[in-house]
């Protein structure tokens, strides 16, 4: 059996038919490179894994008993990944060429690239950028944009280039980058821990690229719902513990008093005046446990 180059780990929740039509453009168009495909189930509410052990048997599967979140689905993929390369890669995303080699000669190119994500176009409308490399976030508001958003793909996102934070819907990574840093840190459950993932690696002294000549097309995400009370108090805590985490001193002073006091209290009156109360707790939940984890972990 030949040594296998690249691990494909995917997270499943409640999504069996997107995690299908992954797993089946993988095997229908990846001809060129040895793999694996991983598949960890996050506690979905029926069983998944039946249904999919009998459509492929040549994959491996991890049932979790309980949603580990984003990063500890993952993390549970990394404890048995065999591949040289660790491509993470949402269940609700697909290929449609055998492209997959251009990432790794991209990690190949310099000995201090350990990370790489590819062209992510979105599913609907059809080639159209959801992802050609990210901008740093501003210095204490803690924004940032996706290159390309929602423009059409043309010539001008083809160009291979560094980016301060590769993609969490399809990256890759050398195995010896993350022996070195260590698994993705699962504090953030969802939004923000592969931000947090590529800073830490970052620090080690690794640069992150965007590379066009590989793509991933994405249905984005299904499972939260867009403007929901979950997103919505995710986003909120998850943006101060990155703060938190990641600036230095006084950066991190300035930019939590600038969120807490200015940015979400104006969502806050915003919510309250449109009536969507929900989202109005959301945010202030969503401060609220902030504040007791970093005081927990103090």
């Amino acid at each position: 059996m030949n040594e296998v180059l690249v691990s494909f780990i995917t997270v499943n929740y409640n999504g069996l038919g997107d995690t299908i039509e992954l797993i089946s453009s993988l095997k229908k168009n990846i001809k060129s490179i040895s793999y694996e495909i991983i598949v960890i189930d996050n506690a979905s509410r029926k069983d998944e894994i039946s249904p999919l052990r009998e459509l492929f048997n040549d994959i491996h599967f991890i049932k979790s008993d309980t949603n580990l979140g984003f990063a500890g689905g993952n993390n549970l993929g990394i404890d048995i990944a065999k591949g040289k390369y660790l491509y993470f890669i949402n269940n609700d995303t697909y290929i449609l060429e055998d492209n997959i080699s251009f990432l790794i000669k991209r990690l190949e190119s310099k000995k201090n690239i350990g990370g790489v994500s590819p062209k992510i176009l979105f599913h609907e409308p059809f080639n159209t950028i959801q992802f050609a490399g990210f901008t740093p976030f501003t210095k204490y508001t803690i924004r940032n944009s996706i290159i390309g958003y929602s423009k059409p793909d043309c010539i001008k996102f083809n160009s291979a280039s560094i980016t301060p934070y590769v993609h969490g819907a399809a990256m890759m990574f050398k195995r010896e980058v993350i022996e070195k840093v260590g698994k993705m840190p699962e504090i953030y459950f969802l939004y923000y821990e592969e931000m947090d993932w590529c800073e830490i690696i970052k620090r080690a002294g690794y640069e992150l690229w965007y590379e066009p000549k590989s793509n991933v097309y994405h249905k984005e995400s299904r499972s939260t719902g867009k403007d929901s009370s979950r997103k919505i108090y995710y986003h909120s805590r998850n943006r101060l513990l990155f703060t938190w985490r990641n600036l230095n001193k006084r950066r991190k002073s300035i930019s939590i008093l600038y969120q807490i006091l200015i940015a979400n209290t104006l969502h806050i009156l915003k919510y309250f005046f449109r009536g969507k109360f929900k989202l109005a707790k959301a945010t202030i939940m969503g401060e609220f446990d902030f504040l007791i984890i970093k005081n927990k972990t103090l």
